[in-house]
């Protein structure tokens, strides 16, 4: 038994009996599964278990396990908040993921005098009012433009009132009369507050009980002479009518509420949220899951619940599913705490309830097919992709697994070099590589490119792998030279390779003196740049991390009472270096644990010019 094991045979004799969340963790310390139990030990010893059934998944999984981590809470409802946190940072590969949730945009309205309406990528705990996730970008931003148009919303980046001292001026929006001049006081802070509340009952999809304010405002203004104003009011109403009642549907009850349903082919997955706001259908959210095949149905319905009402800002009073849930009565909890008012997870069995959740599983269902057909279209194109460029670089077979090699460097410093890797036409990221270039002095591209390809080969004679079918090296005919060189002498000099240089798109093959060029356009070609492009942007990326690494170590390492932590917060409160040397002392004085103090040493040390400054 290894050392490892052995600690986590450890960790297994003494688990605690408390609530919380546990992570399974591999060989490499990466974690690969977050879950959560009212009884620690009883839930993870399970998986451990010689006795009983276990399904393929957990027997893959738990034959990864090396380590495990436990994170114990004072209850369930904060070890399922906690769980379904952990499960958005870590991204594990045996939990159902919502694929790239990270990247849905918010709509979020400022908690300033004067508030702003903004598109975020990251819903925060702050003051401010979000809306969203929305999966439709394009729609929500014309949306947006359409509400801030209409009720005179200001898009400036204006503090307004301003600090003392500083004097505004109207921007162009007032000017086009998209705006009413609040920089200017122009416009009273509380007329802007209900064109703001305007704004908040649109996007909360009470859009009805707006146009009834409206109604009356309007009918109030015509009573007391003051027509301008009712034409103006009629106009929003008009407006709003024209947009709401052609997109939605009536569904009878006043009720804030979800429709949720998930289906599933194979290891592919799609949600459909349906919403219903004052009893109208307002719109469909739809999102791709990722779930072993042997994940049962009610898994993963209740993980992606517990995954999007952990990032909703405004929950409905009622969520409709299409089964029961085992956690039904915990989740109501949570979403209570976060409403502070009752959400109802129900399952209707019969009526008019069940035809919405036929008619969201339809959609879903329409979805799933969609995106089934893209996958083998893709597939088809690839593999055409891949046999394609077999046939025009006369390969003895399809090169479906390839490596492409690039060098970046910032003038005599800061060396690296990538390697990105394609299966079938495909990224696949766990087999990408970069290297810091250590046996070069001086610019010297060839050299360098012979580095990284020796390295990566000699590490696969090491560990006994597979080559690739075809190896890219970005660059002309000397970095093929270089390459091959290298696999030679390292005993790969049956390796198929060829350089693609980047000016005319030219490739330079072993034994031809001169470059051949395919057809632009050419699905070959086409591939080519794909992984060419890929090597690039990894390698740019990679060395601008390593030239970052250095400024701050070299400026902000070398100052007194700034480790990690507070090197961390700096950096991640400024942005970077070059806007910690602009602040001031009272700014960086009020970053969380940096003293006035320390604030002045470290304006004193940034002030001394460096070498490395960024």
């Amino acid at each position: 038994m290894t050392a490892r094991n052995q600690t986590l045979e450890l960790k297994l004799q003494n688990l605690p009996t408390n609530p919380g969340v546990y992570l399974f963790l591999n060989a490499k310390g990466k974690t690969i599964y977050v879950g959560k139990a009212k009884n620690l030990r009883n839930r993870v010893r399970t998986y451990f278990q010689t006795s009983g059934p276990v399904s393929e998944r957990i027997r893959r999984m738990v034959a990864q396990v090396a380590d495990l981590d436990l994170i114990i809470t004072e209850n369930e409802i904060e070890s399922l908040i906690l769980e379904a946190n952990l499960v958005h940072e870590h991204h594990p590969r045996y939990n159902v993921l919502l694929k790239d949730d990270k990247h849905f945009p918010y709509v979020k309205i400022t908690s300033e005098p004067f508030p702003r309406v903004l598109v975020v990528r990251r819903f925060e705990k702050d003051k401010a009012t979000y809306f969203g996730p929305y999966t439709s970008s394009k729609g929500m931003r014309r949306t947006l433009s359409f509400l801030t148009g209409l009720f005179k919303i200001r898009t400036c980046n204006y503090q307004i009132p301003p600090p003392s001292g500083k004097e505004l001026k109207v921007c162009l929006d007032y000017r086009i009369n998209r705006c009413l001049g609040p920089c200017e006081s122009l416009q009273t802070q509380e007329d802007y507050a209900e064109a703001i509340k305007a704004v908040k009952m649109v996007l909360s999809g009470h859009g009805r009980r707006l146009i009834d304010e409206l109604t009356e405002k309007m009918k109030a203004a015509s009573a007391a002479v003051r027509f301008e104003e009712a034409k103006a009011l009629r106009d929003q109403i008009e407006a709003l009518k024209s947009v709401m009642f052609k997109q939605s549907v009536d569904v009878g009850e006043m009720v804030d509420r979800d429709i949720l349903v998930t289906v599933r082919e194979g290891n592919d997955a799609v949600a459909v949220v349906m919403q219903i706001r004052d009893g109208v259908l307002i719109g469909r959210q739809d999102f791709r899951l990722t779930a072993d095949a042997d994940e049962d149905d009610v898994t993963v319905l209740e993980t992606f619940l517990k995954q999007y009402y952990n990032h909703q800002p405004n929950l409905p009073d009622e969520i409709y599913v299409p089964q029961e849930l085992p956690e039904a009565d915990l989740l109501e909890s949570w979403l209570k705490k976060v409403k502070s008012a009752k959400v109802e997870i129900r399952t209707p069995k019969i009526g008019d309830k069940t035809r919405l959740l036929d008619l969201a599983a339809r959609n879903a269902r329409l979805l799933l097919d969609e995106l089934l057909i893209q996958k083998r279209q893709m597939t088809e194109r690839t593999s055409k992709m891949v046999t394609s460029l077999k046939d025009e670089l006369r390969l003895a077979r399809s090169p479906r697994r390839m490596a492409c090699f690039d060098i970046s460097n910032t003038g005599e410093s800061d060396f690296v070099g990538s390697c990105a890797y394609f299966d079938n036409g495909k990224p696949l990221k766990n087999q990408y590589r970069h290297f810091k270039i250590k046996g070069v002095t001086g610019q010297d591209d060839f050299a360098m490119m012979r580095e990284i390809v020796g390295r990566y080969f000699h590490r696969l004679r090491e560990e006994e792998l597979d080559p690739p079918d075809l190896l890219v090296v970005d660059g002309g005919k000397g970095q093929l030279s270089s390459a091959l060189a290298e696999l030679e002498s390292l005993g790969f000099s049956g390796q198929p390779v060829i350089a693609l240089a980047k000016r005319l798109e030219e490739i330079y093959l072993p034994g031809l003196s001169g470059p051949i060029t395919i057809p632009r356009g050419s699905p070959a070609l086409m591939l080519l740049k794909r992984i060419r492009d890929e090597a690039h942007r990894f390698a740019v990326t990679y060395n601008r991390k390593v030239r970052r690494k250095r400024t701050i170590k070299s400026q902000l390492d070398d100052i007194a009472g700034i480790g990690p932590a507070r090197r961390e917060a700096l950096l991640k409160h400024f942005g970077s270096v070059q806007r910690i040397k602009e602040a001031t002392v009272d700014e960086i004085a009020a970053v969380k644990g940096i003293t006035n103090k320390l604030a002045e040493a470290v304006k004193a040390a940034l002030a001394v010019p460096s070498g490395d400054s960024a």
